[in-house]
This record gives structure tokens, C-alpha cells and sequence, in this order.
């Protein structure tokens, strides 16, 4: 690194107070590596800090460094570490457990209660130009894809947890509710598990004709609020009740149709964020034995992630519409929140690249 490096970072500091800052460029522990982040993916958590500043229980309590989907180059590594070296393109796990508690030890450390995940308070994320991270959660990107792909890993991470979760084998019948990015990269990862038979809905058709470009076998446009119509209309596409039904969109009405449409014995998976309290039919729930499970983000997902998106078995690559340097946060963060434009993965790039940017101005 030369006195020229920059540590441009972009710190919330309260409800739509994101500032450009310098910081110190931190010095990695021994067993870190210091990583010149590349690009970043702006998430849907990004925006309710911003917006909201507060997601759950988690709040707002000082400044703090947004982002999480992230991937970089390593520029410094610690003593204790050796599988990692300076040039190596990595994607970053965001959340870094204790490893110490039971729930470390039987492989679900993303439930962990020491966790610290990357741009959830009070922990600083990643949209800053050096970051320091465990080397063990930094993930060493073959030659065949690309720092785009190695940030998009993250989101499908999300997928595979919650597809695994959902038991979506060869043959399944799935409704997807929602075709955000976390909706897309579901689709992409469910075809990839063995469904045969998926079906996705929103409100938006721009995003419902992406959905169709990466796999999907039907759509729906949500035009009824007659939720019962609306299942006939699901019921119809997919020619049988979905056995399984996985909730991307988090609102009270995405999670009471995923209730009423599956089938008997089936499986109603939540994965959007939700208000902290809804109405949801639980008699027709009990009444058909559906199983409603949850998911918090991932665990042990990464390296199957960067294993399907090497192998070629999904492409996310068309699932970023738009690209901004780090200078132009704020243009980013206000297209991801208004929708103007029909985003889909907006991409912050926080170090200099070749990368030929969108201008959407």
C-alpha cells in the first residue's frame, strides 16, 4: 500500500445521515487478513438501517459502517495465518462467531449469541475501501469468477440456508413469494436442488420477467388482495399445491397466502424480514400439519455457494443491474430505496477498477 490508499467509508449516523468518511486503515489481528474491498452488494438490510435505524431489535446506537455482501483482494495477512496470502481474490463472510459455545460446536454458529456480523450494531460492514476479517471466513475465489460473483455469495447463502432447510429435493413443487434479489437467487437455487416445478409472485412484472430469465417455470403478478383467489390462481399455474412454500417478501400478506397455499404435510419457510408481530392463519396450519420454519441467515453455506457458482450450476451474474462507485452512495442507497429504474443487486465498487459503470442519471 502507498500514502495515496484511501479508507473511504460510508458510516450511517442516524435515520437518512449517511456520511463519506476517511478512517484508519486497521491493522489485522493474527489470525485476520486485511482485505481491499472491491464491490459490494447493496442488501435490503442496508436501506432499513438507513431508513429506519433499526432492523428488530437490533438499533442504531452510533455511527457505524454499512454493508455486508462483500468481496476483495487480500493486501495483509496476520501471523497465524498461512492458507491465505497477499493477491488472493476473496469473498468475506460477514458474520464471525465465538466458535467457543455448543451451538459453534453442532454447526448452527450462525445462532450464535456472540456472533459478530458485519453492519449490525454495534459492529462496523465492509462498504469501506481496507476492511479487516477472520481469515477463516474469508473465502479464496478461483480464477473462473469474478469479485461481482464472490460479493453475490452472500445473498445466496440466504437461499441455500433456506432451501436446505425447506427439504427441496429432486422433483419438488415450490412457491416463491417475493422476487426480490433474496426471491431471484432462491429460484436460482432451488432449480439447482431438484425442483422441477417453481413458481414465483410479486407485484412488480420487471422483476417477475427476471425471475422467468433465471428459471422459474411460471409466475404471478399480484393484482387480487382475495388471497383465496389468489391460491386458485397458484394452485392452477403449478397444477398442485405447493408442497413447499418459501416466503421472500416478509410482509403479513406474502406469509398468510404461503399458509393457505401449502399442500397438506407441507412446508411454509420464512425468510423476509417481517414486522415484529403479524396475523397469520395458524388453524389452517394446524389443520393441514404445514410445518412453519424460520431461517437466520446461513450457516456452512459458503463454501457450496462459491462451488455451484464456479461449477457454472447458477449464474448471478445477471441479477446486478446497476453499478456505482463508492463516491455515489448516496445515489445508490436513494435508487435502492425508491425503485426508480427497476433495480435489482445495485453494486458498490470501493476500490479503483476497470469496471465500466452504468450512469443512470
Amino acid at each position: 500500500m502507498t500514502a495515496e490508499d484511501r479508507n473511504l467509508s460510508a458510516v450511517l449516523y442516524g435515520i437518512d445521515d449517511l456520511r463519506l468518511e476517511e478512517m484508519p486503515i486497521p491493522e489485522p489481528k493474527e489470525n485476520e487478513v486485511l482485505v481491499r474491498v472491491h464491490c459490494m452488494g447493496i442488501c435490503g438490510s442496508d436501506v432499513h438501517f438507513l431508513k429506519h435505524g433499526r432492523i428488530g431489535s437490533y438499533t442504531l446506537a452510533g455511527p457505524m459502517v454499512l454493508g455486508h455482501e462483500a468481496s476483495g483482494v487480500v493486501v495483509r495477512t496476520g501471523a497465524a495465518v498461512s492458507h491465505l496470502q497477499p493477491g488472493d481474490r476473496v469473498a468475506l463472510e460477514p458474520g464471525v462467531p465465538c466458535r467457543q459455545c455448543t451451538l459453534c460446536h453442532t454447526g448452527r454458529y450462525n445462532l450464535c449469541r456472540d456472533v459478530r456480523f458485519c453492519a449490525c450494531p454495534p459492529t462496523h460492514g465492509a462498504l469501506t475501501g481496507f476492511f479487516a476479517h477472520a481469515a477463516d471466513y474469508c473465502y479464496k475465489l478461483p480464477k473462473n469468477v469474478s469479485l461481482e460473483e464472490g460479493a453475490m455469495l452472500e445473498p445466496l447463502s440466504v437461499a441455500i440456508h433456506a432451501c436446505r432447510r425447506a427439504g427441496i429435493t429432486l422433483g419438488s413443487s415450490v412457491l416463491i413469494i417475493g422476487a426480490g434479489p433474496i426471491g431471484l437467487v432462491t429460484v436460482l437455487t432451488a432449480k439447482a436442488m431438484g425442483a422441477t416445478n417453481i413458481l414465483i409472485t410479486d407485484l412488480l412484472p420487471h422483476r417477475l420477467e427476471m425471475a422467468k430469465k433465471i428459471g422459474a417455470t411460471s409466475t404471478l403478478h399480484i393484482r387480487s388482495a382475495d388471497k383465496q383467489k389468489t391460491v386458485k390462481e397458484i394452485v392452477s399455474l403449478l397444477k398442485c399445491e405447493p408442497h413447499i412454500s418459501i416466503e421472500c417478501s416478509g410482509s403479513e400478506n406474502g406469509i398468510c397466502l404461503a399458509v393457505l397455499a401449502t399442500a397438506p404435510t407441507g412446508v411454509v419457510m420464512l425468510v423476509g424480514n417481517s414486522p415484529p408481530e403479524v396475523k397469520v392463519p395458524l388453524i389452517e396450519a394446524s389443520l393441514k400439519e404445514v410445518d412453519i420454519r424460520g431461517i437466520f441467515r446461513y450457516s456452512n453455506t459458503y463454501p457450496t455457494a462459491l462451488s455451484m457458482v464456479a461449477s457454472g450450476v447458477v449464474d448471478i451474474k445477471h441479477l446486478i443491474t446497476h453499478k456505482y462507485p463508492l463516491e455515489k452512495i448516496a445515489e445508490a442507497f436513494e435508487k435502492a430505496h425508491t425503485g426508480e429504474d427497476n433495480p435489482i443487486k445495485i453494486m458498490i465498487y470501493c476500490s479503483d477498477s476497470n469496471e465500466n459503470f452504468t450512469s443512470h442519471e
